[in-house]
């Protein structure tokens, strides 16, 4: 593929969608150095400096989430939104994404439509139009959406203030600084960031049979208890449609959410889908792990019922696994789907995986998978990613400018390594970032691509999947 426009230097890496679709991956190469690599026009678009501070070093990592920031509209109509240049500069790859109502209009609240228009003279102080399939009132000013266009988290360890940034591919801009408050004072070694929300991938759905104050019940439905823990409802229809809540508490036909502000009833349809509040941040030579709230801009630490077995070190990794497309995987009354990020700890060959719900009273706790054959190790150098729908996640294991790159697969269902591929197009000297990655060739997901970046070179290579 077309070259970087520099060479990949020390913890550099590539962040791209859960979904394997968007048409961008993000290259951090440095504190102030930054690529979109574009995949269908095969070619790279440098954008603004993060302004990162410190210097992109070890345990620098990043993430993606489907939504973009809020936006305020300053009017509209049933069939348009407006909003001002020179607040929200949209741009027209937003054409053919979704808005979503956040708050304002109350017939709009929840409503998700497809744009299918942009419209700016570009001129400062003048409007963006937003055409959109129709609404159900009057977009007016002050109404609030978000658009699934899609964001960046970057983190460049080091932990300083100026350490942790959002980038908006909506309007091709970059965020102001967020917290870093609850995470280690130094942050080094190796790191990875995963997101467990993923755009309409749901892992259940019904109609409400009643609600409470923080509670929905749908008395048809058999669940384990606790199953739901770390998951998110929201509603899609009926009374209180366009709440979202993660989801603290269920039982065999009740979940348990923080408050509504208001309370679903018999009309509620609801769907349960991954946390896309929640970010996770590992690695750092340790078995501390952070949690990371979106809306409320702040950290926690995790503390799981069991603690990972060993530190997180060099050739980490980390994969949050949606839907895999297996049946056993997707039974609702035993759901896989959706409950595990799985994690090589690093210059071995040991996986553990995260069970967001399996620990005591459904608190998160590790688990140590067994798997065949497990004689390779994962240094400095490996990278992956899981293959979006499918029960796989790919695996670049580390090589050198006199070593090929060899690629695996790890099946999560049947807990093998599976061989994929040697790449005999030799890079440099192994370097820390993942640089790996999975993109759809077209919405249809019959065609896949796994893309990597080769170390300590430009070299931009890629083999067909599917």
């Amino acid at each position: 593929m077309s070259p970087a426009d520099t060479v990949t230097a020390a913890a550099a890496f590539v962040v791209n969608d859960n979904q394997n679709e968007s048409r961008f991956a993000m290259y951090v190469l440095s504190a102030t150095v930054h690529y979109l690599y574009d995949h269908e026009e095969d070619a790279w678009l440098p954008i603004a400096s993060g302004a990162f501070s410190p210097a992109i070093a070890a345990g620098a990592c990043g993430t993606y989430s489907d939504w973009s920031p809020a936006y305020t509209a300053t009017g509209g109509s049933t069939t348009t939104i407006t909003v001002a240049l020179n607040t929200h500069n949209l741009n027209s790859l937003v054409v053919g994404k979704y808005v979503e109502f956040l708050s304002g209009t109350a017939a709009n609240l929840g409503l998700r439509r497809q744009i299918t228009a942009i419209n700016t003279s570009g001129v400062a102080g003048s409007t963006i139009t937003l055409t959109i399939a129709a609404a159900a009132a009057t977009v007016v000013n002050t109404d609030t959406f978000r658009i699934n266009s899609g964001s960046y988290f970057i983190f460049t360890s080091g932990v300083l203030a100026s350490s942790f940034k959002r980038f908006d591919l909506a309007t091709m801009s970059w965020g102001s600084f967020l917290s870093i408050s609850g995470v280690a004072a130094t942050f080094g070694t190796d790191g990875r960031m995963v997101t467990t929300g993923i755009y309409d991938a749901t892992y259940d759905s019904g109609t409400a049979s009643a609600g409470g104050a923080t509670t929905l019940t749908d008395s048809t439905k058999a669940w384990a208890t606790d199953q739901w823990i770390s998951y998110q409802v929201r509603i899609t229809g009926g009374t209180g449609i366009g709440q979202i809540r993660p989801i603290t508490d269920s039982t065999g036909t009740v979940l348990t959410v923080a408050a509504w502000s208001t309370q679903p009833d018999a009309t509620s349809t609801y769907v349960i889908e991954g946390d896309e509040n929640a970010i996770y941040l590992l690695g750092n030579n340790a078995v501390t792990l952070y949690k990371y709230s979106i809306s409320a801009n702040t950290w926690s630490t995790v503390s799981p019922t069991a603690a990972r077995g060993g530190n997180a070190v060099a050739g980490l990794s980390a994969d949050f696994i949606g839907v895999t497309g297996d049946a056993g995987w997707a039974d609702i009354t035993n759901i896989k789907n959706g409950k595990y990020i799985y994690s090589f700890r690093g210059a071995t060959s040991v996986l553990d995986r995260l069970n967001l719900n399996g620990g005591t009273a459904g608190v998160p706790t590790w688990e140590t998978v067994t798997y065949q054959p497990s004689l390779q190790t994962w240094a400095t150098g490996s990278g992956t990613d899981w293959n979006s729908g499918t029960q796989y996640i790919y695996i670049a294991k580390e090589g050198t400018a006199a070593i090929p790159q060899r690629f695996y697969k790890f099946d999560v269902v049947g807990n093998t390594v599976i061989p994929v591929a040697s790449d005999w197009y030799l890079g440099g000297a192994a370097l820390l970032g993942n640089k790996i990655w999975i993109r759809s060739l077209s919405d249809t997901n019959l065609v896949k691509w796994l893309y990597c970046l080769q170390s300590t070179s430009t070299n931009l290579r890629r083999i067909m999947i599917y």
